[in-house]
């Protein structure tokens, strides 16, 4: 079979499917993406949520050793919510960023790249492929960037001109040699909105992301959430898209057309109240369809508590009090110790100085400890 008649075949096929973007690489080594990966490790900028193995993120011949190029593609997800319920006294609300709206996207990219898979073999059953999606060795970005789906941008993701940075990606390793896409010059300029509004300063100078610092990682981290990093979470429940909203290529850019993706309001803005009363069961039928979900509750649960704290939500105090008392969760009892403080009621006041006399966790008298301390700082 002719590859190149076969390539534009597979660009077709893609495109019928659903798929927003396919481009082409070679499966030669990431060479500047292993320098960067070096230097991440050096700095301590890694999140630990990705593949260790140094080698086996830039070296594809490593997972497929028949390797002879990469198919990149890209999904759009919205950015826009239609009739996006308001947070209110007595009725607060969290936010799930907009890459857990819809459908968990490792799930509906996955499905894609296996149909993908099926029409590659029907043509050229003896091909060698394997496809992955955020969790897999491979650099997403890495592969998108050099197979011209869009460009590294400073603030991290891959812009593309038509959908901005709102795209999900994944790939597929083949034993085909395809014609290389050509790659997109990076197009940021001179603009530095993104670095500059990052909440933490996660985002550092040439596109390098100390992970540790970036909010979107610290929602999804089980421990308790440092000190100096609370305040800015706000009403976060699940990732973080300042760096994205802010960005001039999303101006307009409402991706609204893959139904997949499509959110429900009530889920994705939700009310934060009764996120605290949840089961493991309840939990998973409620969200666990969504990639924000992964973690399981207990982070969500966190942030919903610090989200409270964040609105000053009086109406919340009885409940974070039930928590402190009687929560089996240290980072629970904590967090809403914390933010008991915070909102800096009478009723609170007396709850904390009571259960400082029982707690026997070291953690959580320190928490304990930093809410009474806001009743000094109030007076």
């Amino acid at each position: 079979m002719n590859i190149n008649q076969f390539q534009q075949e597979l660009i077709e096929y893609a495109t019928s499917i659903g798929i927003d973007k396919i481009g082409f690489t070679s499966a030669s080594p990431f060479h500047e993406l292993k320098n960067r990966l070096i230097r991440q490790q050096e700095l301590e900028f890694a999140s630990g949520f990705e593949e260790p193995d140094i080698e086996k993120r830039t070296q594809p011949e490593l997972l497929l050793p028949e390797a002879e190029s990469i198919i990149s593609i890209a999904i759009a997800y919205p950015s826009k919510m239609k009739d996006a319920p308001l947070s209110q006294k007595g009725a607060r609300r969290g936010i799930f960023a907009r890459a857990s709206w819809g459908m968990d996207y490792h799930t509906v990219l996955r499905e894609k790249l296996a149909i993908l898979e099926l029409f590659i073999l029907t043509h050229m059953p003896n091909a060698r492929l394997r496809s992955m999606v955020d969790t897999g060795e491979l650099s997403d970005r890495a592969v998108a960037e050099r197979a011209g789906i869009g460009w590294s941008a400073k603030n991290c993701s891959i812009i593309t001109p038509e959908f901005g940075s709102y795209v999900y990606l994944g790939e597929m390793i083949t034993s085909i040699p395809f014609a290389p896409s050509e790659q997109m010059e990076e197009q940021c300029g001179d603009c530095r909105l993104c670095l500059d509004i990052c909440p933490t300063g996660a985002l550092i100078e040439g596109g390098q992301l100390n992970a540790q610092r970036c909010i979107a990682f610290i929602t999804q981290t089980k421990t308790m959430v440092p000190d100096e990093f609370r305040a800015k979470i706000g009403n976060r429940i699940y990732g973080c898209d300042t760096c994205q909203t802010i960005c001039p290529k999303n101006k307009g850019k409402a991706n609204l057309h893959q139904q997949a993706f499509k959110p429900d309001p009530e889920l994705v803005k939700p009310l934060l109240m009764p996120m605290l009363d949840m089961t493991n069961r309840i939990f998973k039928e409620t969200y666990g369809h969504m990639s924000g979900a992964w973690r399981g509750k207990n982070p969500i649960q966190r942030n919903a508590i610090i989200a409270l704290a964040h609105f000053k939500e009086v109406a919340a105090i009885p409940k974070l009090i039930e928590l402190l008392e009687n929560d089996l969760r240290p980072v629970i009892r904590g967090t809403a110790a914390w933010a008991i403080g915070k909102i800096n009621t009478e009723e609170g006041l007396v709850a904390l100085k009571k259960v400082e006399q029982t707690e026997e966790d070291k953690e959580v008298l320190d928490e304990i400890r930093k809410g009474l301390q806001f009743y000094t700082i109030e007076k």
